[in-house]
C-alpha cells in the first residue's frame, strides 16, 4: 500500500493530468491509494434483466433492460440540444436521452441491434425515460453479471462523463497490477475477530463475488478505520495520563461536608452520587482529570460540578467555571453564590461587562487566594486573570469554546488544572467513544425528585386558536411562555413564520401582557436587556429565535411553542424543550407544524412527543442526520477520515474496535513487538493524513 500512497493519480492508466485535476478538486482523490479507498456507496445486481413494462415511475434503483433502438432523433438547439432514442423490448417502449457527447454516441449505436441498458428509470411527459444509461452489447453485459458497485460522484464529474464505469475500469487496472496487498492489522487481531484479510477485502469491496463476501469485506474495512481511531486515541489518552501530573486532592473536608449536610437543596439522585464518586477518584490519582459529564437539561450537572469545586477548596485549591454566554454565566453565579453563602465560600463573576473596579478586586482576590471560585465567560481566559492556585476548571457546553481558548486554561497555573466538561447535549455512546474518546465519560441519567417530564404535543396550523387558548390559561395562572421562530424576518421564498411578524401578532393577541423578544442580530446590550425582562418576570412572553437554545433558566416558564417545528433537527428541538420543565409545575412543549409534511419529518416530530429521553433522541438524530452535524463533532474532529465506517450505524463495530485496541495496547503499549510493526507503520501513515487533534478535552 505504501507505494500506492506515493503514486500520483494521473499516472493510473486511463486518467491523465486533466482527469486527475478534476478528481482531486471534486473528490480529493490524489493518489492511487485514495482511488482504491473510494469505495462504492451502493451496489446493483446486474444479473437481473427487467421488462420495460415492469419498470414504473416510482423505481428509484438502477435497472437493466434488454432490447433494440427503433429510432434516433436530435432535438432542440444550442445548449438544449439532446439525442433521444426510442428503445423497445417487445413489452413496452422507453425514451433514452443524452445531453452530452451526442455525436459520438449517435455514431456508436445502431438501430435493430441488441443492447443492454443500465441506468435509473424515470418518467417525462408521461413516457418512461432513462437518461445517460450505460449501453453494452449483450455479450459484454453478460460478462458483468452479479453485484456491481455504484461510486459516489458529483454532478460536475457526471457532466464530464466520469461515471461509475470509469471508476470500475481504473480500479480494476490497479488491482490487476498488484499481486497481493500486504496485511496492515496485527495478525492476532485478524485471527481473534475472524476478519477477512486486507487483500481479499479490497478486491471484494470493489468487485464482490457474493453478498456474503461483500458483507465480510465491508465489516473488515470498517473495523480497520475505527481501529485506527481507537488505537491512536487510547495511546494518546494513556500517555497523557502517564505524563500529565495532576493536583492530588484526597481530602474531603469542611466545605464539602458542610454543604452536603446543610445546604443541599434536595437529595442527590443515584446518578449524581455515582458521578461525584467518579470525580473524587480522579482527583486522588495524581494525574490530570479530563472528564466529560453529560446529562439532560435539569439533571443536576451544575450541582455535581459545584461539589467537585468544593473538593478542590477542601484541598487548598481554587476553582473556576466557564460558560459560553454572559446570561448563562450570570445564572450559574446567582445559583452557586446562593447555595454556598451559608458556608463562607467567596464566589465572584467575571464577564465582558464587569467594571474596572470590580475587575481589580477580582484580580487581587485571585492572586492572594481569598477568592475561592471564579465564574465567568471568555473573560476568565484574559492574561491579567492569574490564580494563586487553580486546581479545577469546569467548562460548560465546551463546544462553544475553541481549542486555543481552552488551552489557555493550562497556563493559569504551573501545573495544569483538572478539567471537568459539562454538556446538556446527550452524546450517543458511539460518538462518545470516538469524538470524545480521549475523555472519561460520566452520565447523569436521572432527574432530581419533583421534576415532572415535559408533555410534548404536535399541533398543526389549523389548531392555532386552541394553542393560543392554552397559552392564555398558563398566563392567567401566573406562568411564562416561550415562542420560538425559525426566521427573524419574512422571506418570500420560504413559507415560514417570522419573529418580526410573530411578535406583532403575539403583542396584539395577548395585549394584557408584556412581550420581550431576542434574536441573533441584536446588540449584546439589547439582547441582555430583553432577556432580563423575561428572567425577572416583568415580561411574561419571550418571542425568540434559537438564541435561547442553551443557557436560559426560568423555572416559572411552563410553555414552549416552537413554530415551524418541521424545520428543526431532533437535538435542537430537545434543547429548546429543555428551557421549560425547570420548576415543579407541569410544563408543555407545543410543536407547531404545517399539516402537509414528509413522512420522515412527521416521524421525527412524533418521536419528540413520545419520549423526553435525550439519549434516545440523540441516537435517532444521529441516524437521521449522520454524525457530522451532531453538536461538537465538527469542532472536536474525528482523527481520521472515514471512507466506509459510519458512527451512526456501526456502533457494534466501534465497540469491537475499542475492545481490540485495549487488548493490543495492554500487551504492547508502544507497538514495538515485531508482530505489530506493520500496523504501527500503517497507523503512522494514517496519522500523517489526519487533522491536528487537541490534547484538551
Amino acid at each position: 500500500m505504501n507505494s500506492l500512497r506515493k503514486l500520483d493519480i494521473k499516472f493510473v492508466k486511463g486518467i491523465g493530468p486533466q482527469r486527475a485535476e478534476l478528481l482531486t478538486r471534486q473528490l480529493d482523490i490524489r493518489t492511487a491509494y485514495d482511488l482504491l479507498h473510494h469505495f462504492p456507496s451502493s451496489y446493483v445486481d446486474r444479473s437481473t434483466i427487467y421488462s420495460i413494462r415492469d419498470v414504473g415511475a416510482d423505481d428509484v434503483a438502477h435497472v437493466q433492460v434488454r432490447g433494440r433502438f427503433v429510432s434516433f432523433n436530435v432535438l432542440g438547439e444550442g445548449a438544449k440540444t439532446r439525442l433521444v432514442g426510442l428503445f423497445t423490448d417487445g413489452t413496452a417502449s422507453m425514451e433514452v436521452t443524452w445531453f452530452k457527447s451526442i455525436k459520438q454516441i449517435r455514431q456508436s449505436l445502431r438501430t435493430g441491434t441488441d443492447y443492454v441498458l443500465f441506468g435509473k428509470p424515470g418518467m417525462f411527459n408521461g413516457h418512461r425515460q432513462m437518461v445517460h444509461p450505460e449501453v453494452d452489447s449483450f455479450e459484454v453485459a453478460a460478462s458483468r453479471q452479479g453485484l456491481q458497485g455504484v461510486y459516489p460522484l458529483t454532478e460536475t464529474l457526471r457532466t464530464r462523463n466520469i461515471v461509475s464505469r470509469q471508476f470500475r475500469t481504473w480500479i480494476q487496472t490497479l488491482l490487476d497490477s498488484r499481486k497481493v496487498f500486504a496485511e496492515t492489522l496485527p495478525a492476532a487481531t485478524v485471527a481473534a475477530l475472524h476478519l477477512m484479510d486486507l487483500d481479499r477485502a479490497i478486491r471484494e469491496i470493489h468487485f464482490p463475488t457474493s453478498p456474503v463476501a461483500l458483507r465480510q469485506a465491508r465489516e473488515r474495512l470498517k473495523f480497520e478505520e475505527l481501529f485506527y481511531i481507537q488505537v491512536d486515541m487510547l495511546r494518546r489518552t494513556r500517555r497523557r495520563r502517564m505524563l500529565s501530573e495532576g493536583h492530588r486532592m484526597p481530602r474531603v473536608g469542611r466545605y464539602f461536608n458542610s454543604f452536603y449536610s446543610t445546604c443541599l437543596p434536595f437529595d442527590l439522585t443515584g446518578a449524581q452520587k455515582r458521578v461525584i464518586k467518579e470525580i473524587k477518584a480522579d482527583l486522588n490519582t495524581g494525574r490530570q482529570m479530563n472528564r466529560l459529564v453529560q446529562g439532560d437539561v435539569g439533571s443536576g450537572k451544575t450541582l455535581v460540578a459545584l461539589m467537585a469545586m468544593l473538593l478542590a477548596l477542601d484541598n487548598g485549591y481554587q476553582a473556576c467555571l466557564m460558560a459560553p454566554t454572559e446570561i448563562l454565566a450570570g445564572q450559574h453565579y446567582e445559583t452557586i453564590r446562593e447555595l454556598v453563602a451559608p458556608i463562607g465560600v467567596n464566589v465572584r463573576l467575571l464577564t465582558g461587562s464587569t467594571g474596572t473596579k470590580q475587575r481589580r478586586e477580582i484580580h487581587a482576590g485571585l492572586a492572594d487566594g481569598s477568592l475561592h471560585i471564579l465564574i465567568g465567560t471568555h473573560a476568565v481566559l484574559e492574561d491579567p486573570v492569574q490564580f494563586n492556585n487553580l486546581g479545577l476548571a469546569v467548562i460548560d457546553e465546551q463546544h462553544r469554546f475553541g481549542v486555543a481558548q481552552r488551552a489557555r486554561l493550562w497556563k493559569k497555573n504551573d501545573r495544569p488544572p483538572h478539567i471537568l466538561v459539562m454538556t446538556a447535549t446527550p452524546i450517543p455512546r458511539t460518538l462518545a467513544m470516538t469524538v470524545y474518546g480521549d475523555l472519561d465519560v460520566s452520565v447523569i441519567d436521572e432527574l432530581p425528585p419533583g421534576r415532572k417530564p415535559v408533555t410534548t404535543l404536535l399541533r398543526y396550523d389549523e389548531q392555532r386558536d386552541d394553542v393560543y387558548r392554552g397559552i392564555g390559561r398558563q398566563l392567567r395562572a401566573g406562568r411564562q411562555v416561550y415562542i420560538v421562530y425559525p426566521l427573524i424576518d419574512e422571506n418570500d421564498k420560504l413559507e415560514l413564520r417570522s419573529l418580526t411578524q410573530g411578535y406583532e401578532d403575539i403583542c396584539e393577541i395577548f395585549n394584557n401582557y408584556r412581550v420581550a423578544f431576542v434574536h441573533g442580530r441584536q446588540k449584546t446590550a439589547e439582547k441582555d436587556y430583553q432577556m432580563q425582562l423575561f428572567v425577572s418576570g416583568e415580561a411574561r412572553i419571550l418571542v425568540a429565535t434559537t438564541v435561547i437554545e442553551v443557557g436560559v433558566n426560568v423555572p416559572n416558564a411552563t410553555t414552549m411553542v416552537i413554530e415551524n417545528a418541521e424545520r428543526f433537527g431532533l437535538s435542537q428541538l430537545h434543547q429548546l424543550r429543555g428551557r421549560v420543565g425547570r420548576g415543579a409545575e407541569q410544563s408543555f412543549c407545543i410543536l407547531m407544524s404545517k399539516y402537509k409534511i414528509a413522512k420522515e419529518t412527521r416521524e421525527r416530530l412524533q418521536l419528540m412527543t413520545s419520549t423526553t429521553d435525550g439519549f434516545v433522541i440523540a441516537e435517532a438524530d444521529m441516524k437521521m442526520r449522520g454524525p457530522g452535524d451532531i453538536e461538537g463533532t465538527m469542532q472536536s474532529g474525528i482523527p481520521f477520515e472515514l471512507n466506509i465506517a459510519n458512527l451512526a450505524t456501526d456502533g457494534q463495530i466501534i465497540q469491537q474496535a475499542r475492545q481490540a485496541a485495549e487488548t493490543l495496547l495492554d500487551d504492547d503499549p508502544e507497538l514495538e513487538q515485531p508482530a505489530n510493526r506493520a500496523f504501527r507503520t500503517a497507523l503512522s501513515l494514517a496519522i500523517e493524513r489526519s487533522a491536528d487533534w487537541s490534547r484538551i478535552s
